[in-house]
C-alpha cells in the first residue's frame, strides 16, 4: 500500500512540479552569480580607487632638506642612451646636484636585457657626465632590475660610505610607491625629486604603475630588508 501511495505522490506531483523546482534552482545560481560577480565590481574599483589615491599623494612629494647622496632610480635606455623618460629623471637629479641639495649622486639600473651594451647606471653616468657632473661624484649601482632594488643595492652603497639619508628622484607617478619601498627598507626621512612625464602618456603610466604598485603589496611580506 506504501508504495502505491508514493507512485500515486508522484503522479499527482507530475513533470511540471519538477521543471519548476529545476527552475527555480537555476535562477538561485544566476542571482549567486550575479552577487558574486558585483561583489568582485565593486572589491576591484574600491582597490583601483585606493592605489590610484595613493599614486596621487605620491606626486606631491617634496624634497624639504638637504641629504648626503640623490638616488637615480633607472629606466630603460634607448641605443645605449638614456630614454627621453629617463632623461627627465637625470635632469631633476642634474638640478639638484647643480643647487647643491646633495654633493653625490647614486646611479642605479642594470641591464634591460643581456644585448644591451650598457646597463642603466652606465648609461645615466655617461648622461651626468656629459652635463657637467665630475666622475668622481657619480656612484654606481650595476644590478637592480626594480625599485625594490634600486633602493636595496643603494642603501648597501650608503652604507658602504657612511652616508646616513638620500634624496630619491624619479618621475611623480612613481613616488608613492618608491616612498614606500624605502619605509620598508629603513630608510631615514627619505626626501623626494620628482620629475614631471612629459615624455610618457600619464594615463598609460598610471595604469600600469596601479599594477606594479598592487605587485609590490603582494610581494613586499615576503621580500628581505638587507641586501
Amino acid at each position: 500500500m506504501g508504495n502505491l501511495e508514493r507512485a500515486g505522490d508522484f503522479c499527482a506531483e507530475g513533470p511540471g512540479q519538477e521543471l519548476k523546482r529545476q527552475s527555480s534552482r537555476g535562477s538561485r545560481r544566476k542571482k549567486r552569480l550575479l552577487l558574486a560577480i558585483l561583489a568582485g565590481i565593486l572589491l576591484f574599483a574600491s582597490w583601483t580607487l585606493y592605489i590610484q589615491l595613493r599614486i596621487g599623494q605620491g606626486m606631491t612629494l617634496d624634497h624639504n632638506h638637504q641629504t648626503d647622496v640623490g638616488i637615480v632610480l633607472g629606466a630603460s635606455l634607448w641605443d645605449n642612451k638614456p630614454s627621453p623618460a629617463l632623461q627627465e629623471r637625470l635632469e631633476a637629479a642634474y638640478e639638484g646636484y647643480r643647487r647643491e641639495e646633495y654633493p653625490v649622486l647614486i646611479v642605479s639600473g642594470g641591464l634591460d636585457h643581456p644585448q644591451m651594451r650598457l646597463t642603466e647606471a652606465e648609461g645615466m653616468a655617461a648622461y651626468l657626465e656629459e652635463r657637467g657632473v665630475p666622475k668622481e661624484r657619480i656612484l654606481l649601482e650595476n644590478k637592480a632590475t626594480s625599485t625594490y632594488e634600486n633602493l636595496l643595492f643603494s642603501k648597501k652603497i650608503m652604507q658602504e660610505h657612511d652616508m646616513r639619508d638620500a634624496t630619491i628622484v624619479t618621475h611623480r607617478f612613481h613616488g608613492a610607491r618608491a616612498l614606500d619601498i624605502a619605509e620598508f627598507l629603513g630608510y631615514e626621512d627619505p626626501q623626494f625629486a620628482l620629475a614631471p612625464t612629459r615624455a610618457l602618456n600619464l594615463w598609460q603610466t598610471r595604469g600600469r604603475e596601479m599594477l606594479a604598485f598592487t605587485k609590490w603589496l603582494f610581494d613586499k611580506p615576503s621580500l628581505p630588508v638587507d641586501s
